[in-house]
């Protein structure tokens, strides 16, 4: 036994190891000693110096500072959320991310005295962290195949057989008469190739809708934006940035030579003999290379049906209703990123039939359909919206799709359509469906020829699905409640409201997403007051009274339904 003055220079895992018998008191002190001197934790020391074996001093340091134990040879590190931390901070501090629920981060440590750890991986996670504690030997070992296995780094593709299948993807570039110009050595081989089809694969296995490859001073890194929000995935060397930039124009059909404007292509990838995946890429030149932009186009979300849209019952009807009219204008209106796109691929679905000629003017097409005439417009070689148009009507059409009213020659041809036997569709970028009419009219558009010809407006947004598995009732106070915009009698009877808790199955509580619409019909009433110059507000009035529920109305629907959280649907319809 230490004696107690030799003991008391002694502390915490040290002097249990003393008191237990199980070390010296001169080892223990030399050890302590060692630690300061070469900035390492004792347990470290402890077990490189071999007096105890790690199974030993893990166990004695769960039981003396209460922090459970862990056998970290059987963790699957494949699954392990590695890529939350730093690589220089796990290995600074010789800990490993090994499990994550919610707001929590269970961390493997094999020192529970090594709060300095905890703290900086909370700090830059933001999240609350909680101590596993490991055998402090084989921690070691686990961390090296952890990082190496989450490594997305060019280095880590060089490997045989790192990506085996992804340099044989059957990938094609749009077909158009724009050819790659020169440069293109290094980019063909087989590491870039590998790389560049990793990350287009991973980005439809997640349900990503864009992919961002972005160059700075002295970083460059990939995101992907999954569910609305943009997540880093990947930090490749920045040396790389050139090469695998022209990798991906090249597979555009764009010129790799000129690196000074920007420029537009396409890619298409198939990735089964029943399936392929579109992707539209945009070139942007800026201070440090080039950022480019891929929109995954996935033909599969045309064919959602009207039902899973997220429209209400009285929405979807009088969505219904209006495009099975033999003629006038429907139009969907919000801004970019809003689903619109999908709203109009729906009702185009639903139209394909094979009594109907229909065609779309589309800038550019991002969805190909079978039996439905596509075109894409070009405004260097004249082909606009209008002379499509024009030459839409020339060819015995029944169902027309406008990509986007720009312009007054644009809106007076989709007008001219929608009155003579025409099914016009198409998209205005305005705040709500009452500003769409006051928009049309400061366009320059007749009063009266609006008011004849178009039969519904449609606003929409899309906002988080909660996770249905981690989902949890939310405690707010009637009053916040009130000035969300819920009413007494909503609240009366009582209403439950859900937020995000996060778990394995979602990504910060919520998983996928859903549309939150304000769909209102052109009745009589709103009819008038635009042919007597009526303005926005007269138009919102009258569709209140018609019982047509804004974009927050509708929101809240979801919010009582368990849908979405009150939190999003205040961030997506704030106008």
């Amino acid at each position: 036994m230490a004696t107690p003055s030799t003991a008391s220079n002694l502390s915490g895992l040290a002097l249990r190891l003393v008191r237990d018998k199980l070390l010296s008191t001169t080892d223990a002190e030399r050890l302590q000693a060692q630690s300061v001197t070469n900035k390492t934790s004792f347990v470290t020391q402890l077990v490189e110096s071999k007096k105890l074996d790690g199974a030993t001093v893990a166990r004695i340091a769960s039981e003396e500072f209460g922090v459970p134990l862990f056998q970290i040879g059987s963790l699957d590190i494949e699954g392990a959320p590695v890529k939350l931390v730093e690589e220089k901070i796990l290995r600074r501090h010789r800990v490993l991310p090994i499990f994550k629920r919610g707001k929590r981060l269970y961390v493997a440590i094999g020192d529970p005295t090594n709060l300095a750890a905890l703290d900086e991986i909370k700090f830059h996670t933001g999240l609350i962290t909680e101590p596993i504690l490991v055998e402090e030997d084989k921690l070691a070992t686990v961390l090296e195949k952890g990082i190496e296995a989450h490594d997305t780094s060019f280095q880590n593709l060089t490997e045989d057989g790192a990506l085996d299948g992804l340099d044989n993807l059957e990938i094609v570039a749009d077909v158009d008469d724009a050819g790659g110009a020169g440069g293109e050595e290094g980019v063909n081989e087989a590491p870039i190739v590998r790389f560049v089809n990793k990350v287009l694969m991973d980005a439809i296995n997640r349900g990503a809708s864009d992919i961002h490859v972005e160059p700075y001073e002295k970083t460059y890194r990939v995101r992907y934006r999954e569910d609305g929000v943009l997540h880093e995935v990947a930090a490749p060397p920045l040396a790389l940035a050139p090469r695998i930039s022209a990798r991906l124009k090249i597979l555009a059909r764009l010129d790799i030579a000129e690196r000074r404007v920007p420029q537009d292509g396409r890619i298409k990838m198939k990735i089964s003999k029943n399936r392929a995946i579109d992707f539209r890429v945009s070139t942007l030149p800026t201070l440090w290379g080039e950022k480019i932009v891929l929109r995954i186009l996935d033909p599969t979300s045309a064919m959602l049906g009207v039902e899973k849209l997220g429209f209400e019952p009285e929405q979807k009807a009088a969505f219904e209703e209006a495009i099975s009219r033999p003629q006038g204008m429907v139009l969907v209106t919000g801004p970019t990123g809003s689903g619109k796109t999908v709203t109009l691929y729906t009702a185009l679905n639903m139209l394909n039939l094979p009594e109907n000629n229909i065609s779309t003017a589309e800038d550019p097409v991002e969805i190909n359909l079978g039996g439905i005439n596509q075109v894409n417009i070009n405004e260097k070689t004249g082909l606009t919206f209008a002379a499509a148009l024009r030459a839409f009507l020339r060819q015995d059409p029944d169902i027309v799709m406008v990509g986007e009213i720009r312009d007054l020659e644009t809106a007076e041809i989709s007008i001219k359509a929608a009155q003579t036997g025409h099914l016009v569709l198409s998209t205005l970028h305005t705040n709500d469906a009452p500003a769409t009419l006051t928009r049309l009219v400061n366009m320059g558009v007749a009063p009266f020829n609006i008011a004849s010809s178009v039969h519904l407006i449609i606003a929409q947004r899309l906002g988080r699905r909660l996770c249905n598995t981690c989902k949890r009732p939310l405690d707010i106070p009637k009053q916040a409640l009130l000035r969300a915009g819920f009413k007494e009698p909503d609240i009366a009877g009582g209403i439950t409201v859900y937020g995000p808790v996060g778990c394995d199955a979602c990504s910060n509580g919520y998983k996928g997403r859903v549309g939150i619409y304000q769909v209102m019909p052109v009745s009589e009433a709103i009819g008038e007051i635009i042919m007597r110059g009526g303005n926005q507000l007269d138009i919102e009035k009258q569709a209140q009274k018609e019982g047509v529920l804004d974009l927050r109305q509708s929101g809240l629907k979801k919010v009582r339904e368990g849908v979405t959280s009150l939190e999003e649907v205040e961030n997506v319809t704030n106008q």
